[in-house]
């Protein structure tokens, strides 16, 4: 047997956080974790943001982010410990025996230099092969990851390719150096599930290829059922359990794991049609500049108190949807019409009440919050802007909004720096519905959430809509979301709606080519999946 290419024992982590007005303080990130993974292994890492997923991966490379310190345990790589290393050793052993393939592509990749530069640059500058047998090794793994023109991909520059396809140039950067080790870290969380399932498929095949070891990071359970040899799940920064992965999926034998494997148990009876409150007629619309239309000819209708899912692919037209409708992308033709009205195409000029009552929640909560203001401010900016509440009154609702949110009590005076991901979320919420709003506009709400997480701000959302009678237009590329809350689907590809209607006729066969491609796009939490899907692929290629 393979002696273990990677073994950690009794890990633990340790980070000094500085809170607003308090003291510097330690917490413990990791608490005594152990793993073992041998050549040709993948060991999935699976948990909830803050488990201490990618703060072992790291570790594996001997690295501890934002002053993130490897206080106990061993940690053991190809027979050198890591923690005992200097900075000479680990400059050693990074980009030579352990690589590193992170979330955002588009983030790991320096946009000036072209992609062959990139793919190649860590064994040149480790000696390991000579420039003709590097660009010949990525040539190689180019072809093996299925990226278009294998021989002249890396002329290209960051820019000039997808997002599926940028994550399988790293993923080459990360295998080119033939490493006995590569830390895959939530590598198609931001991926929608048609080029996921390519990447995924990308992966596996690379990885059995070259005989590497992997330590495969994310908080989806079902991509990991696709990759991964044995599970390990964590918690808090605390193992929960650890096995074959199709004991983990099937028999799991912690609450914690039954959570994840049963989740988006949600069940949301489809409404009946209603007179809808918002119309979008015939929309077409491009950016400044672009030489062809983004939507065209759009047309989808949302009735009170019900949902609409926007779903599609990226770059299907869906966000741009959303721009247009508030107003910050006026349509070349067709028209918004609103509880009766047409609204104005710009923002500009519409009407205070227009603005309060289309509002809208981004994907990112980090982003579109002001890192300054508490939450207190945050929520409270609507009430004062609509409705001029101040002072008491002002605080009053805020807290009644709270409530409402499910946080209560000690928010109000947090900044958004002392919440979690989900928290931050639940406060976006809360500060559109200050508004008063009659449609919510909820683009990508959930995807940069863990799925318990993401499971909560769904329920919330629906019990919010029972309460408040709010509809929502609910951009999504997560059909299993879509299947828990909507009431009405419109699919959209490459500006168009291809489909539309009542949800149980939407996802009902039979099925247009991209509606029936995008349904079986989505990972099914168990193993042996992905391969049954790109051969009955494959197949259908053959018979076309």
């Amino acid at each position: 047997m393979a002696e273990d290419i990677l073994r950690i024992e009794g890990l633990k982590v340790e980070a000094t956080i500085h809170p607003p007005g308090e003291r510097p303080r330690d917490v413990v990130l990791v608490h005594e974790a152990t793993l073992a993974l041998a050549p040709g292994r993948v060991l999935g890492l699976i948990g909830e943001s803050g488990a201490g997923k990618s703060t072992i991966g790291l570790a594996a490379l001997g690295y501890g982010r934002g002053g993130v310190r490897l206080t106990a345990g061993r940690v053991v790589l190809g027979g050198t410990e890591i923690r005992a290393a200097d900075a000479g050793v680990l400059r050693d052993l990074r980009g030579r025996r352990v690589t590193y393939v992170a979330q955002s592509a588009a983030a790991a990749f320096n946009p000036a230099k072209r992609l062959m530069e990139q793919v190649i640059e860590a064994t040149l500058r480790h000696g390991l092969s000579t420039r003709p047998e590097a660009e010949a090794r990525a040539v190689g793994l180019f072809r093996s990851l299925g990226l278009p023109d294998p021989e002249h991909f890396g002329r290209r520059f960051p820019h000039q390719v997808s997002g599926g396809q940028l994550q399988r140039a790293m993923t080459a950067m990360a295998l080119c150096p033939r490493p006995d080790l590569v830390v895959f870290d939530e590598p198609t969380t931001a991926l929608d599930v048609t080029t996921q399932i390519d990447v995924l498929a990308a992966i596996k095949r690379a990885i059995r290829e070259t005989g590497v070891a992997a330590l495969y990071i994310t908080h989806d359970l079902a991509v990991v059922a696709q990759v991964a040899d044995d599970i390990l799940v964590l918690r808090h920064g605390r193992m929960v359990e650890t096995g074959p992965t199709g004991t983990i999926i099937t028999a799991p034998t912690e609450d914690y794991t039954r959570a994840l494997v049963s989740v988006r148990a949600i069940a949301h009876p489809e409404a009946p049609p209603a007179e809808p409150i918002l119309t979008v007629e015939g929309v077409s619309a491009r950016y400044p500049g672009a030489a062809a239309d983004v939507l065209s000819d759009v047309t989808v209708a949302l009735a009170p108190g019900q949902t609409l899912a926007v779903v599609g692919e990226s770059g299907s037209g869906k966000s741009t949807l959303a721009r247009v409708i508030t107003g910050l992308l006026p349509p070349a033709s067709g028209a918004i019409r609103f509880a009766g009205r047409t609204l104005p195409a710009r923002l500009a000029e519409r009407t205070r009440e227009d603005l309060r009552e289309i509002q809208m929640i981004y994907q990112m909560a980090d982003v579109a919050m002001n890192p300054r203001q508490t939450v207190r401010t945050i929520i409270g900016r609507p009430l004062e802007f609509y409705f001029g509440m101040k002072g008491a009154a002002r605080d009053a609702r805020v807290q009644e909004l709270l409530d409402a949110i499910e946080l209560g009590q000690g928010y109000a005076d947090r900044y958004p720096a002392e919440l979690s991901g989900g928290q931050k979320q639940r406060v976006s919420i809360a500060r559109a519905l200050a508004a008063r709003p009659k449609v919510i506009i909820c683009d990508e709400v959930t995807s940069a959430l863990d799925p318990l997480v993401a499971d909560g701000i769904l329920k919330l959302l629906l019990d919010l809509q029972a309460r408040e009678g709010v509809g929502y237009l609910f951009i999504t590329h997560d059909i299993a979301t879509v299947r828990a809350i909507a009431d009405a689907i419109a699919v959209m590809h490459r500006g168009r709606v291809v489909r539309q209607g009542r949800k149980g006729q939407v996802l009902a066969p039979p099925f247009d080519d991209y509606t029936d491609l995008l349904l079986s796009s989505v990972p099914e939490m168990r193993t042996g999946w992905l391969e049954e899907v790109i051969a009955h692929r494959r197949m259908e290629s053959a018979g076309h």
